[in-house]
């Protein structure tokens, strides 16, 4: 894997960097863009306009030299398939794709258009590459994860409830990735003083409420969610549940935070969506070169009213090192 800091240009390129007079003398065919989106419209929809700026600001301009088509199946699983086949029906240069089930739409269609995938979890498991390194196929894009979130989780889960001594990992049972989140979290839950407890639940409300009710009845209980689609579509009853049993959590991504939830450490999301346009395949070089790139930073947010509704006192230390305090 590249290091974290590596982050380099790699759809757009450095097309803002010509003089303007050598782009007005190299005329060119527009390329075309697709973009497939799984999650939320309203969420979705924000991310793709930074994107589509950022490919403004690297000269590729919408009407002149490039053609989006944009899709966005608003959390409805059925619309996925059938927009990625009208995406690649109109032979476009490159698709974006996000979040994991898009990715994996495209990926059983074809297998020569490029891709970039925004926020894979783990893309050598998904299939989707060969390695971070080299990919060697059609596919690159961002990861959002890395092991050592796992021992970071449960730092700052004890930092601001030091009586937790049981911590759930809820998990996903149709992402094997997720099996090795447990693994690892068991490695190192001994330093911490807790018992890691396995909560595996299926992509249904009804499941998700058995689950974290019947854990509830354990006490001095904490929660982790690691990075999971499903779990994102269903955050509202996740954070609601947590809060309602008084359980301190912790989450992958700020969306829970925004949504109720306690607290989450992660990548800025926005992140990959402003790098994807910077990938060098619409100048011709291709996915297989293009290594996959890790989240050059993460961030702290902590939900302060969810805080005092558990009953926690933060200190101001933990304030201080937050990236976002949300009041």
């Amino acid at each position: 894997m590249m290091g974290r800091r590596e982050f380099i240009t790699l759809l757009g390129g450095a097309a803002a960097a010509w003089p303007l007079g050598a782009q007005a003398q190299q005329p060119e065919q527009p390329k075309r863009v697709g973009v497939l989106g799984g999650s939320a419209e309203s969420e979705f929809r924000s991310r793709f306009e930074l994107f589509r700026d950022r490919l403004a600001q690297l000269g590729w301009m919408e009407s002149q030299n490039l053609r989006i088509d944009y899709r966005a199946s608003d959390n409805k699983p059925g619309l996925i398939q059938a927009y990625a086949r009208e995406l690649i029906s109109v032979g476009p240069d490159v698709i974006l794709a996000d979040p994991g089930p898009a990715a994996q739409a495209l990926q059983e269609l074809t297998r020569t258009i490029p891709v970039v995938f925004i926020t894979s979890t783990d893309p050598v498991d998904a299939g989707y590459v060969q390695s971070f390194a080299h990919p060697g196929g059609n596919m690159t894009g961002f990861t959002q994860f890395e092991a050592s979130l796992n021992s970071k989780w449960l730092q700052l889960l004890k930092d601001v409830a030091p009586t937790v001594t049981r911590v759930a990992v809820l998990r996903f049972g149709g992402i094997a990735r997720a099996r090795r989140d447990l693994v690892t979290i068991e490695e190192v839950a001994g330093s911490f003083a807790v018992t890691p407890i396995d909560l595996l639940a299926k992509d249904d409300p009804a499941d998700i409420a058995r689950v974290i009710n019947g854990f509830a009845n354990l006490p001095n209980g904490g929660l982790i969610v690691p990075p999971s689609t499903v779990f994102q579509k269903h955050r509202g009853l996740v954070a609601a549940l947590a809060e309602r049993h008084r359980l301190p959590a912790i989450y992958n991504n700020r969306l829970f935070v925004d949504g109720g939830g306690l607290m989450s450490y992660g990548a800025d999301p926005l992140e990959s969506f402003r790098g994807a346009a910077g990938f060098r395949i619409l100048r011709g070089v291709k996915p297989a070169d293009l290594p996959v790139q890790a989240p050059s930073k993460y961030e702290l947010v902590i939900n302060l009213k969810t805080a005092k509704a558990l009953g926690l006192m933060i200190s101001r230390e933990f304030l201080l090192n937050a990236d976002e305090v949300i009041e």
